[in-house]
């Protein structure tokens, strides 16, 4: 029976409610340790307080919904509806200057023209031509981009499987549709990495599959961590670019 249905349901009594909060504050560090692993991938600007707030909720969630008759222990359970709660309280958040999106935006096109103009992967004094501003012009851009919040890039490791893209709905189905596109998705992700000049790949590699913050990176690659922040701002937008002038023309299953 779900732990839920003993604190709510017809058989609600007080050793249930009792259970409950004693399981809340037993998994109360696990929200903690959640809630700083994503805040250092954050900007600043984002209060890690907000994320425990947020991870609590989804704390709550899993225990008044576990069911220990699937042989899934609470703590996997509640991982993920831990990370999905802060999730969704992030997308509500939109701390990137409007003007940062746009440049955003106009970044990653310069990208995907330099693309097709050279017939290989740009440079950055290939994309700041393309912009028509100065290399560092270019790299000042690229800092103020770090603020822009790029979910659609974000690490979501499952299994210990860092997953760089949430693309595909992360529900429970596994229809052999949703399987084909994950894994062509995959395929066209492994492409694009591999084009790319080292050093973004590598502070790519280093920040999503090592999961390094980006002080360490800058420790590692003896970098200034401003520096850091561009290379990786760069191969994010240089994956937007592949993604959305490849991925888009790839027929894909309908269900």
């Amino acid at each position: 029976m779900a732990i839920g249905h003993l604190a709510y349901g017809p058989q609600y009594d007080e050793d249930a409610a009792q259970r409950r909060e004693e399981l809340v504050l037993q998994h109360l560090p696990q929200v903690r340790a959640i809630a700083r692993q994503i805040h250092n991938r954050l900007p600043e600007s984002v209060c890690i307080d907000d994320l425990v707030s947020a991870g609590v909720i989804g704390l709550l969630a899993a225990v008044d919904n576990f069911d220990p008759s699937f042989n899934v222990k609470l703590d996997t359970y509640a991982d993920r509806r831990i990370r999905g709660a802060i999730m969704d309280s992030l997308r509500t958040l939109d701390w990137a200057p409007r003007e940062a999106r746009k440049r955003s935006r106009m970044i990653e096109a310069a990208i995907k023209r330099s693309q097709q103009i050279l017939g290989r992967e740009p440079e950055e004094e290939d994309i700041a031509a393309e912009l028509g501003v100065a290399c560092e012009q270019y790299r000042q851009w690229l800092s103020e981009v770090n603020s822009v919040d790029l979910q659609s890039l974000e690490s979501s490791g499952t299994e210990g499987q860092p997953d760089l893209l949430r693309f595909i709905s992360d529900d429970a189905d596994s229809l052999p549709s949703r399987l084909f596109e994950r894994s062509e998705l995959e395929r066209i992700l492994t492409i694009a990495i591999e084009r790319m000049p080292k050093i973004d790949r590598m502070v790519l590699h280093l920040y999503y599959f090592e999961e390094l913050t980006l002080r360490e990176i800058a420790t590692v690659l003896d970098f200034h961590l401003s520096r850091v922040a561009q290379l990786r701002a760069q191969a994010i937008l240089r994956l937007r670019s592949h993604l959305d002038r490849v991925w888009n023309s790839v027929p894909r299953s309908r269900h």
